[in-house]
């Protein structure tokens, strides 16, 4: 947390130009060099200091008789960057087992039990590693194991944390619930019964619950970390701790009074931060209706914040989606949040706007228009609310392929407020919607069945974020369910989930971002929905229940409201397109999605614009939208450009304007670094008005008013050949014409190019990316110049934009020489000519 510093916020710094429109990282080699003698008596020395622990443990046994061997735990860390031949550190035969193996940051680190007097045989390779005699024809001998290992410690608690980083208690000290996982070796309930043993002498309460692995058991302890560690024996028995995952099942089978025990328990540990914040955010739920007198709700809406389309209907959520939507808003995940023990910080509210009481209530009425009055209701009530619109409410069939749509228009033109003038622009978050009812066939055709299922009305829009769903959720628990498996993976597409695959390639890259939607069972005939692999929110009717599962684009929806609040808190000036943009800046791809979607037959970029369309640009980062951290920064820039013009005399309208911006690039200090892997992603948003007057938008440029595109200067370019290279590649767009050669080390290249918010990743050497300090936002083409009977070519087009550059050095403090340069810089003139 101390390390965590604030983004840079630019504001407007944009060098006015005129545009003229005539028409991977370095890896290490897999074995480090090193001096033998020096490096290998280090290690004797180093293995020697661990080896004294085997007394520690001896005594902390004495008088008690366990089933199995025990040994002391010792760690292997790497050299930044390298990694270690893991499997030639265990030994089968001498009961040498390797436990785990994690990381923490560049340094790799393998986890290994050596039994009482086997430390000879680790000894044993060294030795053999220092003996001139073994060396064979590519050297010392193990010395592609030992020459990649810089340090060998006794195993601390941190290094068997196998969970994510995050989810690590932040005092050792707090009880909570761990699993624990413990290795079978040669006799799983000798080593169960001695592990329980451990906890009763320590007073540990342990769980009887077990999960039986080929080479682990799996149980749960509730205590601290502080108390496992109090006993070496204890702690040598384990190979693994991760945080406990409760599932939603387990809340959704208590009954009502314990269900209220532990809504107590959460208010208890709820601090609410909105009380006196003028600018708190309010997440707008376009829905069913919310049902207020949830307790869980009592703070966060009140009675003036319900406002309904039909004056017919009364302000209650009659179908439990609209309340569902809120209780996720508010708390995410109620299964985390309910297990946690941990304070819980509230600095955003919600407010209903109820769209829809049943099912075909709207049949006849246009879905934009309807949109748009509950809006206005909302804001004529409260003008001066900081609101993200959210709506899960998406029409029953797909047909629009990516096309725009009355609704999807509709949704286009209140983010950018057409109607008044873009003077107060809206955030929208949409959902991409679901691929059906009834997925009971999905089984053997996931997630390929996805990726023909076209993401539904209005999740087409090119201002919103249309939210998409994948999921974590793998372990099931529900009863009768021993036969069942999750269908997903972990990290995988959500089987509820729809994609853009089929959509015209020129349509926006949809969805943008995949939040948690939840997960299905499946056996060997068919799937089907299992509670604990579902999110778990409030009931409508809290008399009845407290809680109620809830899943699929619709939850995705609501925690991706539940992000953007967060931003908008954490930066309450910031614009619409900037929080929209730092969403979808944050998001990375997990691992199961990339396996998920490569074909080995095609090329990266190919396998990148496939991922795309399945799940956009991944799963938002919270702790990376909201810091800067030293050797990973983001600078933000919210600045605007006239895109075209007509002068006096002309017939046709022209382009005019772009913009070149100074990035303040630490070069001295890129240039120091060298051959060090850096990663620059860079995020342009901007919202556009649509032009929905024909369906027939095969060119792409009839639908927005104005397109824009950045670019970053080249190491080898002077600025005058940036900008000139800019104009041919512009002329080369409009007229179809091949393009000048793309710059290799950007992930996605030209299709970044679609729909209104574009990002890509630049990967190289810091010495390479120090030579490129110029970026520039210049306008595409767009109907505000191509229909000039509508007189809108003068107008001027806002955006974001957010760079970052980040270096896996962790000793690398680029955010302080950053700046040092912006405290330094002289405001720059608007009109400088290159």
């Amino acid at each position: 947390m101390m390390d965590r510093k604030r983004h840079f916020l630019l504001g407007k710094n944009g060098r006015i130009e005129k545009y003229i429109y005539p028409r991977k990282v370095i890896s290490n080699d897999k074995v480090k060099s090193a001096d033998r003698i020096y490096h290998g008596k280090m290690l004797l020395r180093q293995l020697e200091q661990v080896k004294s622990f085997e007394s520690k443990i001896e005594d902390d046994l004495d008088d008690i008789d366990l089933n199995c061997p025990i040994g002391v735990q010792v760690s292997f860390e790497s050299f930044p960057g390298i990694e270690i031949l893991f499997e030639r550190l265990a030994d089968v035969r001498s009961g040498i087992e390797l436990l785990s193996i994690t990381s923490d940051k560049d340094v790799s680190i393998a986890n290994i039990s050596v039994p009482i007097g086997k430390f000879p045989i680790l000894e044993n390779k060294i030795k053999q590693y220092l003996d001139p005699n073994n060396d064979g024809k590519l050297g010392p001998k193990n010395a592609a194991l030992l020459n990649n290992i810089e340090n060998i410690r006794k195993t601390v608690i941190k290094n068997l944390w196998t969970d994510n980083r995050e989810l690590y208690p932040k005092l050792n000290t707090n009880v909570e619930w761990f699993e624990i996982w413990i290795p079978v070796l040669n006799d799983r309930v000798g080593n169960i019964d001695d592990f329980k043993r451990l906890c009763l002498l320590n007073h540990i309460e342990s769980s009887d619950n077990i999960l039986e692995f080929p080479e682990r058991t799996v149980l749960l302890v509730h205590t601290s970390l502080k108390k496992l560690t109090s006993s070496v024996a204890l702690l040598s028995k384990i190979s693994e701790i991760r945080k406990a995952k409760t599932t939603a099942e387990f809340f959704s089978s208590l009954d009502i009074e314990e269900e209220r025990e532990w809504v107590k328990d959460l208010l208890n540990r709820a601090q609410y931060n909105f009380n006196s914040r003028k600018n708190t955010p309010y997440i707008s739920i376009l829905d069913t209706g919310i049902n207020i007198g949830h307790p869980l709700l009592a703070k966060c809406i009140s009675s003036k914040d319900l406002f309904v389309v039909d004056d017919n209907w009364s302000e209650d959520d009659e179908e439990g989606h609209g309340t569902s939507m809120a209780g996720l808003a508010i708390w995410g995940d109620l299964t985390d949040s309910l297990s946690s023990s941990t304070m819980m910080s509230i600095n955003h509210k919600v407010e209903s706007i109820k769209l829809l009481r049943h099912p075909g209530d709207n049949q006849g009425k246009h879905l934009g228009n309807i949109t748009a009055s509950g809006i206005s209701l909302s804001e004529i009530s409260h003008a001066d609310r900081k609101r993200i619109y959210t709506m899960a409410l998406s029409a029953e069939e797909s047909m629009d392929r990516g096309t725009p749509s009355a609704w999807s228009s509709e949704i286009d033109s209140l983010a950018v407020d057409y109607m008044g003038d873009n003077l107060y622009p809206r955030l929208f978050l949409v959902c991409a919607g679901n691929t059906g009812n009834d997925l009971s066939n999905i089984a053997n055709s996931y997630p390929q069945y996805n990726e023909l299922q076209d993401i539904q009305d209005p999740g087409q829009s090119w201002n919103a974020i249309t939210v998409g769903a994948f999921t974590d959720k793998i372990e099931i628990t529900d009863s009768g369910a021993e036969n069942y498996s999750p269908l997903a993976p972990n990290g995988g597409l959500s089987p509820f989930a729809t994609t853009s695959v089929i959509w015209k390639r020129s349509m926006p890259l949809k969805p943008e971002v995949v939040f948690e939607g939840g997960n299905m069972g499946v056996d060997q005939y068919s799937a089907c929905s299992m509670d604990s692999l579902l999110l778990l929110s409030i009931h409508f009717k809290p008399l009845v229940r407290m809680f109620s599962t809830f899943n699929a684009t619709s939850a995705a929806t609501a925690l991706a409201a539940k992000f953007a609040s967060e931003i908008w808190s954490a930066y309450p000036n910031l614009w619409p397109e900037s929080v929209r943009g730092i969403m979808v800046h944050s998001a990375s791809w997990t691992k199961a999605m990339i396996r998920q979607f490569r074909n080995p037959g095609k090329t990266e970029r190919q396998n990148v614009q496939h991922l795309l369309r399945c799940v956009g640009y991944g799963v938002p980062d919270l702790t990376k939208a909201l810091w800067s951290v030293n050797n990973s920064l983001s600078i933000i820039i919210e600045d605007s450009l006239q895109p075209f013009e007509k002068l006096k005399g002309k017939s046709e309208p022209s382009t005019r304007d772009m913009h070149i911006h100074d990035i303040p690039w630490p070069k001295e200090q890129l240039l120091d670094l060298g051959e060090t892997p850096v990663t620059m992603t860079v995020t342009l948003s901007y919202f556009i008005e649509p032009n929905p007057s024909s369906r027939n938008i095969s060119n792409k440029y009839r639908y927005p008013s104005h397109q824009l595109r950045f670019d970053v200067k080249r190491p080898t370019e002077s600025p005058e050949q940036f900008v000139k290279r800019l104009s041919r590649a512009a002329r080369d767009e409009e007229e179809g014409s091949p393009s000048s050669p793309s710059d290799p080390n950007w992930l996605i290249g030209d299709f970044r190019n679609k729909g209104s918010i574009h990002k890509d990743e630049w990967h190289g050497t810091a010495a390479d990316l120090a030579e490129r300090g110029l970026l520039a936002v210049y306008p595409a083409m767009g109907w505000w110049r191509t229909r000039k009977k509508l007189e809108r070519y003068n107008k001027e087009a806002r955006y974001s934009l957010i760079i970052s550059i980040e270096t896996p050095s962790s000793d690398v403090d680029l955010y302080s020489t950053i700046e040092t340069i912006i405290r330094n810089q002289v405001p720059i003139k608007n009109q400088i000519k290159i």
